[in-house]
């Protein structure tokens, strides 16, 4: 019921939020009569406010045209490479006719972004792709707002997510024989589930994978998101925040965490400074400050812009994540497509490097739920671990913003840099001997080379400085 009546709310504000657009850019215009009032600035400046403040916000494309590569700027052509029910994976393709940079491009590592499923689109993580791409072949997931998902194709469940993981690991995995992942906040604990149970079956396992602001064990520094979670019973969240998906979607009749509830939430976490950023941006219009005004819409747009999520994923991320601690306590199962259960091994992990990023003021993940991926992944010795905490950052500084450019990605991208360059001489130490046996096809690859055994560690990994 509550659904119904913020569409409802929704559909009654729309037409007075498109009246105050016009008319702040009635009053704004210089060739409008009434823009010589002396007040028509003021005017504008609250309509234009008031538009933004009642308006529907959609989901935002990532608008990612182009891109520089080695100082030589390159398309970039978006596309869908995978279809799953409530996922896309979305490869972003960088295009050149220049022949030195086209090279280049072809020896960078592929990575495989796990964008959060958590409220926000995947093109939250604009900037991060963005920076991505600048040394990397990337691919991430696109989750689909579950309102839109017709009650045909069935629940979803945390298990699912998990499956579509090691389903999109092994897509980037047969294109470039192998890949490193990437995990920002909520699906680093659906991402070591996907590579634990892989390396529990003797799968192939990513070169390297980097963990970032996630709830790996929620118990430490708890936040407030935390204490939410663990302080309500799975009874509450069920009766309380689950609704049926309105009859004018597609997805009508599914069982959902709606997105303008969990927008309240992050709203509610830090009323006073929206309320400041929302005056800022008045005021900003009457001074003209387009540089500042652009850059207000552009993070609300974002921001504002939220999806449903499927009732089962939900509740199983609260029970499994806030509740249980099933990874960090070792009594998580998963149901694989084909209905096998599997128990997930962290410790059955141990040809995948492993980097953990933390922001020194999250207040999302608190200090050290990142960190502890290393004390449950003793099958990766010390030297392939790595930890960063990013001094100053918060949640969304670690993976967006100035301190992420500057700071997180040089950390992230000489970690993945130095393994791939591990792989990249493997395989020319194996060249000779290939080339020393009879070839029968053009085709031939060569053969893996074997790794030593590795040696459990549980050390902690060093620290950046």
């Amino acid at each position: 019921m509550l659904y119904q009546l913020y569409e409802t709310q929704r559909a009654l504000m729309e037409p007075f939020s498109d009246l105050a657009r016009f008319a702040a850019k009635s009053l704004s215009n210089p060739l409008s009569p009434a823009a010589q009032s002396p007040f028509s600035q003021r005017l504008s400046a609250g309509y234009d406010l008031m538009h933004r403040l009642g308006k529907d916000y959609e989901k935002p494309e990532f608008g990612i045209r182009t891109i520089e590569v080695a100082g030589v700027e390159v398309a970039v052509h978006e596309r869908i490479e995978a279809a799953k029910p409530f996922c896309d994976l979305i490869r972003f393709k960088r295009l050149t006719d220049d022949t030195a940079t086209l090279e280049k491009i072809k020896a960078q590592p592929v990575v495989l972004i796990v964008a959060p499923l958590s409220g926000h689109y995947a093109t939250l993580l604009r900037d991060t792709v963005k920076t991505m791409l600048q040394d990397h072949k990337v691919y991430i997931t696109d989750w689909k707002n579950a309102r839109l998902v017709p009650l045909s194709e069935g629940e979803f469940h945390l298990d699912d997510y998990v499956n579509y993981v090691q389903e999109f690991i092994r897509h980037v995995q047969g294109k470039y024989g192998n890949c490193h992942v990437m995990s920002v906040c909520q699906p680093t604990v659906p991402v070591l589930a996907a590579v634990s149970l892989m390396a529990g079956r003797g799968e192939k396992t990513p070169l390297t994978m980097t963990m970032m602001g996630g709830p790996i064990d929620a118990r430490k520094s708890p936040t407030a998101v935390n204490n939410l979670a663990m302080n309500k019973s799975y009874a509450w969240f069920e009766n309380n925040v689950i609704y049926r998906v309105p009859s004018s979607f597609p997805g009508a009749g599914r069982r959902v965490y709606p997105g303008f509830l969990q927008h309240t939430g992050f709203v509610a976490m830090n009323p006073d400074h929206h309320a400041k950023s929302h005056y800022d941006y008045f005021k900003d219009l009457i001074k003209g400050d387009d540089v500042s005004t652009e850059a207000h819409r552009k993070f609300y747009d974002e921001y504002n812009a939220v999806l449903d999520m499927d009732a089962d994923y939900y509740l199983d991320t609260i029970k499994v994540v806030f509740q249980d601690f099933s990874l960090v306590n070792g009594t998580w199962d998963v149901k694989s497509p084909s209905g096998e259960v599997e128990r997930v091994r962290p410790s059955a992990i141990t040809t995948t490097a492993l980097m953990s990023v933390e922001g020194e003021l999250d207040d999302i993940s608190g200090s050290g739920q990142t960190r502890s991926v290393h004390d449950i992944c003793t099958g990766v010795v010390s030297s392939e671990q790595r930890h960063f905490e990013a001094k100053g950052a918060g949640h969304y500084g670690i993976f967006s913003g100035r301190r992420w450019r500057e700071h997180v990605y040089p950390e992230v991208r000489a970690f993945i840099k130095s393994h791939q360059l591990a792989k990249s001489e493997a395989a020319l130490a194996a060249a000779p001997e290939v080339a020393s046996k009879p070839r029968t096809t053009d085709l031939a690859v060569a053969p893996p080379v074997a790794k030593p055994a590795r040696k459990s560690a549980t050390k902690k990994p060093p620290q950046a400085k």
